[in-house]
């Protein structure tokens, strides 16, 4: 990995990578917006914008959006900070799977505490699709989106009972329309916004997909993606991005009382092991989040991780651990010990 300090823009400190087939160049850490969206406290708007402003500074250029976010919120205020800039400079990554509803109040059991006060339908037809994505452009405002996600076809969100129906909704509907808005070069990529990997491999056998963001599911933590998906994300020329590469926190925070994991209290068992992985970080004088990342980085399927923000200075803090060196007997001593796939492959 390039060894790069940040710096403001016009000389951008990250380095990029080509994502898929897509002919993108994404910078290695993307900004993930679901925290723009009040996720799980409410942000000043003055602040949650100037972060968005302040990844641009330091260089990157992957903006990864959804309308789910704060049920459009995230969308609004990163259309803002795009505006800002120069449109060109600047991979717009958002979703589709939910159109908001602006007649009906949202409902209960978000874990957004603010946003807007519209409800989310789920919808993977091919109306609903167009539907959204006519919805994200006039609240990001801009003319064009480079890059379209099918958003939380998984167990995760759907449920055991319902995944099956969902998934032919989403290829008999989802999909048809965002293929064909890239044959219509409307848009550059489409892909797939999942939390599981078997999701990621039953979209890449289905139909024609150039990049795909999975969260969670590849990371220092757990590889489960490591098997099958990635090795075949990287055969069909797949541009892979990764979310959750904390794991909703545990790998940023360490194993400490109320530590986050799945975007719930953490398990004992994931306590231990992330206190177990945590004590060879330390042993190497190496930040527990410093690793996570640079893990995260070292598989040769991966262009970038998209890393959520509610502060400039965090936006900081994470470009900053990019050039803090890791040694290779950290990774070797996380194998030895068990604690990381003896396949996973390492940075150099």
């Amino acid at each position: 990995m390039t060894q790069q300090q940040p710096s403001d823009r016009g000389s951008p400190a990250l380095p990029r990578r080509r994502l898929g087939c897509t002919g993108l160049d994404v910078s290695i850490v993307g900004f993930g917006t679901a925290p723009l969206g009040d996720l799980f406290a409410r942000l000043d708007d003055t602040a949650a914008i100037a972060a968005v402003e302040r990844a641009f500074a330091l260089g990157v250029n992957l903006l990864d959006s959804s309308p789910l976010y704060g049920h459009g919120l995230a969308e609004h205020r990163s259309g803002t900070a795009l505006r800002r800039v120069a449109r060109d400079d600047v991979v717009v990554c958002t979703k589709v799977g939910r159109w908001m509803d602006p007649f009906h109040g949202r409902g209960d059991g978000s874990n957004f505490a603010g946003g807007a006060p519209h409800r989310a339908v789920f919808d993977y037809s091919y109306d609903g699709t167009m539907r959204s994505v006519e919805q994200s452009l006039l609240r990001l405002g801009t003319d064009r989106i480079d890059l379209l996600l099918i958003h939380d076809v998984d167990v995760w969100t759907h449920g055991a009972d319902a995944i099956e129906a969902r998934f032919r909704e989403a290829m008999e509907g989802a999909y048809v329309a965002l293929d064909k808005l890239r044959s219509e070069r409307v848009v550059r990529g489409i892909g797939i916004g999942v939390n599981e990997a078997e999701m990621c491999v039953r979209f890449t056998k289905a139909g024609t997909f150039d990049t795909m963001l999975l969260a969670g599911r590849y990371s220092l933590l757990e590889q489960p993606a490591l098997a099958e998906f990635l090795p075949l994300a990287q055969a069909q020329g797949i541009g892979m991005m990764l979310g959750g590469v904390f794991n909703s926190g545990i790998l940023a925070t360490g194993a400490i009382a109320g530590a986050k994991y799945n975007y719930k209290d953490a398990p004992p068992d994931v306590m231990r092991k992330v206190a177990a992985i945590d004590r060879v970080c330390r042993a190497h004088n190496v930040a527990l989040p410093t690793a996570a990342l640079h893990f995260a980085l070292g598989h040769p399927a991966v262009a970038s991780l998209v890393l959520g923000a509610q502060t400039p200075q965090e936006v900081e803090r994470n470009v900053a651990a990019l050039s803090s060196p890791v040694p290779a007997a950290l990774w070797r001593d996380l194998k030895a010990e068990g604690l990381l796939d003896q396949h996973a492959p390492v940075p150099a």
